[in-house]
């Protein structure tokens, strides 16, 4: 009777599907998280990646400093809204004291996480010892990820690089001594400070931490995750619990749905269709006049303009009338062209 059962046994714990926890957030079985970008991934931008399925998405990132100094630009970043949960403030900072407090501060907020940045690789930030470059201090890593989980309830992750460059790729070392401090989870970017966002991604350092015995947190990889195909290469070749999505969101809010679509069906999804376009480019532009004010709403958006119309003919005349409108209304009218297919056409 045993040696009947052996086989039903096996079959049933083949079909058991791993959903991914962070701290005591579900995420799913393979989760999609829309990375933070600095004047990209604002509320009104996030709504839209939300509607198109982004399972963990995070603020901007936030300055230890500005936030205990109570700066206007970093307390507005702490504005989350329900619909947008599960969402994770991302801080960075130099000092270890400051992020502690700012931690305490950003848990006032209720995000469901504290996101620390050890990953931002421009001179701003990394010149004055933050971001990135506390991958050449790795002690001091350790002590201030600590000052923040020993400051908020909150589960407490990282984002980071494989290293400072090639000579000192040492994100084996900070995903085992972050874990053993107490972070739920690790976002690793395939490259080096050095490298900025030049050349490839590689992913293999991150593969090397995903499959070391002693890591038994989440390890989400970033870089280059641009199609559907990829993501489910990364999956297979590395093991990732999940992947981050960051510059190919832009304008291109249905990657989520396109990815999640090709690894359940192992079919293409259509892509958008101009409705659906013109849809997201009107609740970006809503929702950012909403959140921020009509000017500044409108004129933040024009940058957004050529992502969502990639492509389109006949689009340069329409997009400078786009750019060029301070008026809610005609702007909207505009829209509502594109979609009946009524463009400024170019002289010719």
């Amino acid at each position: 009777m045993t040696a009947n059962k052996r086989p039903a046994i096996i079959i049933f714990a083949a079909c058991v599907i791993k959903l991914v926890k962070v701290g005591n957030i579900k995420l799913g079985e393979f989760p999609l998280l829309l990375a933070p970008m600095e004047d990209v991934s604002d509320p009104p931008f996030r709504a839209v990646c939300k509607a198109n399925g982004a399972d963990l998405m995070y603020t901007e990132f936030i300055s230890s400093e500005g936030l205990i100094r109570n700066a206007a630009k970093s307390r507005k970043k702490l504005d989350i809204f329900e619909y947008e949960r599960p969402i994770g403030v991302q801080l960075f900072g130099s000092d270890i004291e400051s992020m502690r407090e700012a931690a305490r501060i950003a848990t006032l907020a209720s995000p469901d996480l504290i996101d620390i940045n050890y990953g931002c690789p421009v001179k701003a930030v990394a010149c004055r010892g933050a971001g990135a470059a506390l991958l050449q201090d790795i002690p001091k890593m350790v002590a201030m990820t600590k000052a923040v989980i020993d400051s908020t309830h909150l589960p407490v992750t990282v984002k980071t690089r494989l290293g400072w460059d090639e000579s000192t790729k040492n994100i084996e070392e900070v995903a085992e001594r972050l874990q053993d401090i107490g972070i739920s989870a690790l976002s690793i970017h395939g490259r080096t400070r050095v490298q900025l966002y030049k050349g490839d991604a590689d992913w293999t350092f991150i593969g090397k931490v995903k499959n070391n015995p002693r890591i038994q947190i989440p390890i989400f990889g970033n870089g280059d995750m641009d199609s559907p195909e990829k993501a489910v290469d990364l999956k297979n070749r590395y093991g990732v619990d999940g992947v981050m999505i960051g510059r190919a969101s832009i304008g291109n809010p249905w990657i989520f749905r396109e990815v999640k679509h090709f690894m359940k069906h192992g079919q293409h999804l259509e892509g958008p269709t101009v409705h659906e376009r013109v849809a997201a480019c009107k609740q970006h532009l809503l929702e950012a006049v909403k959140w921020k004010n009509p000017v500044v709403g409108i004129l933040e958006m024009r940058r957004h303009y050529s992502n969502y119309f990639k492509g389109f003919p006949y689009f340069k005349e329409t997009r400078m009338k786009l750019v060029m409108s301070e008026d809610l209304q005609e702007i909207l009218q505009i829209l509502d062209n594109i979609e009946m297919g009524i463009f400024e056409m170019e002289s010719v």
